[in-house]
């Protein structure tokens, strides 16, 4: 058996609005195994962005527990959250988040440089990876002097800087035409087979489900169905 990446029981999030409080998730039960390409899918205000918030450790759950990696994130203080964040999830979002006076290459190192590698190290693993998703001709480029899809793989190489044990990513090819999209996808879909790179993804798009190995469709805070489950 595959070992565990996410595990979550009896998972809930909930938002004051004025005095109410509103569900987000409401009892989400999942496990997904490393290596897993899984895809959170549903209509908008479905909770799908909130639990990929919540396995990233950038939210708290309201209520219920929530492994990461063999890690209790509930067991874990601020310090210790950041320090899961920085070294073992990447993240991806879908309007980049590039530093715009950083070149690619320095925007790829960023991490490795939170976490205290030494500049030769730095370098070498950022050109590597720039190579791996295609850019490294690219590397002393600045964002602006990028393509939305460039972007986006530049974005894809910094989140696998630290050797995350998932990556997560939020409305990938949201902001990118059919063709570029389908780009990401091969890479991604490359990065999962090649490397077992686990991949969630929070997705409107058919597009990425069709590259994923399995789909999740939440509606209203809720498990609607499981491609995988038994």
């Amino acid at each position: 058996m595959n070992a565990i990446a996410v595990q979550a029981q009896n998972l809930h999030k909930s938002y004051l609005l004025g005095t109410t409080a509103v569900g987000a998730l409401r009892g989400v039960d999942l496990t997904i195994q490393k290596g897993e390409f899984v895809a959170f899918m549903g209509p908008s205000g479905c909770g799908k962005t909130t639990l990929l918030n919540l396995i990233g450790a950038i939210d708290t759950p309201s209520r219920g527990t929530l492994c990461v990696d063999d890690v209790a994130l509930e067991k874990l203080s601020e310090d210790q959250l950041a320090d899961l964040r920085r070294d073992r999830i990447g993240v991806v979002f879908q309007f980049y988040n590039l530093l715009p006076t950083l070149s690619a290459r320095e925007n790829v190192e960023l991490p490795m440089q939170f976490k205290g590698a030494d500049r030769r190290e730095r370098r070498e693993r950022s050109l590597l990876l720039l190579e791996r998703v295609g850019l490294k001709d690219r590397a002393d480029h600045k964002p602006a002097e990028l393509s939305g899809g460039e972007q986006q793989r530049v974005s894809i190489a910094r989140a696998l800087a630290n050797q995350p044990a998932l990556v997560l990513l939020d409305e990938p090819t949201g902001d990118l035409d059919s063709v570029t999209g389908q780009g990401i996808m091969a890479l991604l879909r490359d990065l999962n087979q090649r490397e077992k790179v686990t991949l969630l993804v929070a997705t409107h798009d058919p597009m990425v489900a069709e590259a994923s190995s399995r789909i999740i469709k939440l509606r209203d805070g809720c498990v609607e169905h499981d491609s995988r489950a038994s």
